[in-house]
């Protein structure tokens, strides 16, 4: 286990996938008690990097806040859970599993993506189809772009695919 440090945000510390739970278990009995959130970033094609904020409370409005992270393989996505260390961690277990499809061992239920849904949206091989379907309006620069600025609709106004109509579901218009 090394400790490093961000000039940019918290310290953090790099596991292996075996020493995952027990490094989390032991910074909790060290006072690590604060679990913040649990993710992952997708290391295309290494792996994917799964993260953990927790934080060592002191005096109000004071914490020593720490990451700590480990590499987990593309071909077998799966770890240990963090249930049994910190309960909350469930709630982002089943989020990250859903976004980049990583097996923590235990019932994860669909938590945000819709019914039917194929596929994990944060991974980066997946394909956005809506880009697919039709082609972006914007552009990067201008003069990029072939569409006329004056007859395409402004984003503000367009909806997602698959939200319904603000009307159908008693939500207010963007432009309201």
């Amino acid at each position: 286990m090394s400790l490093e440090t961000n000039p940019f945000g918290p310290r953090h510390r790099v596991v292996g996938p075996e020493l995952w739970v027990e490094t989390i278990t032991d910074l909790r009995d060290q006072g690590y008690t604060y679990f913040d959130w649990l993710s992952a970033v997708d290391e295309f094609p290494d792996g994917f990097r799964i993260v953990v904020h927790i934080a060592k409370l002191r005096n109000p409005g004071l914490a020593d806040h720490l990451l700590v992270a480990t590499l987990i393989p593309r071909d077998d996505p799966r770890i240990a859970s963090l249930t049994e260390a910190f309960a909350g961690a469930a709630w982002h277990e089943r989020e990250t599993h859903e976004m980049f499809g990583i097996d923590f061992g235990h019932a994860l239920d669909p938590l945000l993506l819709p019914d039917g849904f194929e596929g994990h949206p944060l991974r980066k091989e997946f394909v956005l189809a809506s880009r697919v379907a039709k082609a972006w309006p914007g552009a990067k620069e201008p003069g990029e772009s072939d569409a006329d600025s004056a007859h395409s609709p402004s984003r503000r106004r367009m909806r997602p695919p698959g939200v319904p109509d603000p009307e159908d579901w008693g939500g207010q218009a963007p432009d309201a």
